[in-house]
């Protein structure tokens, strides 16, 4: 109940100001570039690591508490709790953002002539859900940017948290930093995908959005693209990462080299 109450509070304040920025950006343009809701994404992020890390450890995020596990960090026995909380922690503020803004939702619809539930309300369903159909962006490198941009995010988490890594920040800024990280990663990835790098955050408004009337239009095609991107790319980066780490950086940072030996 601890750990899933952490996850499900921590995930709900993260989608919450993250989704939340972008759906300010899109209905009122107060947003004047993606490093703006990229630093709101990534205050996001430390805010609710600084809430709930004590309850859960704060993954928030599917594809890092998939990665904790293959490594060995966390026992397998969790995962379904942990992920049922991301989930429904993103499903409710994706519900929360829809009723705040549901009425200048509808002014922009009509302002724009926008039906909901059309192919043009994408525009507006892109509050909720991650969309990657842009010119010169295609389902591959869509898959290749969102594993990249997981790939990145899991292991500077292990950096900033892990013992073995002496330049690792202490425990009261570390989510900082990795809000920061956050911030970095949406700033390359977003103009190809939007940067989901968390499925929960994705799948769970973007299942508000279907539900209130988007319907079709809260996919990204007909192809299975939400789930090979938003979904599975991230679980794949991040596990890609996860054993990059244990195999390859972690052994290198415990070796001492004979310089260090000669030092001691």
């Amino acid at each position: 109940m601890k750990g899933f109450l952490g996850e499900l509070l921590g995930t709900f304040i993260l989608v919450l100001f993250g989704c939340g920025s972008v759906a300010v950006a899109v209905l009122f343009g107060e947003y004047n570039s993606i490093f703006q809701i990229a630093m709101a994404w990534g205050f996001g992020v430390m805010l609710a690591i600084y809430l709930t890390r004590h309850l859960s450890c704060a993954h928030l995020n599917p594809a890092v508490t998939i990665a904790m596990v293959v490594s060995g960090r966390m026992a397998a026995r969790k995962l379904p709790a942990f992920l049922a909380a991301q989930l429904l922690g993103a499903f409710i503020a994706g519900l929360a953002i829809f009723l705040l803004f549901s009425p200048s939702i509808e002014v922009y619809e009509a302002a724009h002539n926008i039906v909901r539930g059309s192919a043009e309300s994408v525009g507006t369903a892109k509050m909720f859900g991650e969309f990657y159909a842009k010119p010169g962006v295609s389902m591959p490198l869509a898959i290749g940017a969102e594993a990249f941009g997981t790939f990145l995010l899991v292991m500077l988490i292990f950096a900033l948290t892990e013992g073995c890594n002496v330049g690792r920040p202490s425990d009261t800024m570390a989510p900082v930093f990795i809000g920061l990280t956050v911030t970095s990663i949406i700033c390359l990835v977003a103009p190809l995908t939007q940067a989901g790098l968390n499925p929960a955050r994705d799948f769970g408004p973007r299942i508000v959005a279907w539900i209130m009337g988007w319907g079709s239009a809260a996919f990204p095609d007909s192809s299975g693209g939400f789930f090979w991107v938003y979904i599975l790319a991230p679980i794949v980066g991040g596990v890609v990462a996860a054993l990059f780490w244990q195999y390859v950086v972690e052994p290198n940072m415990k070796r001492k080299s004979k310089e260090d030996e000669c030092c001691c």
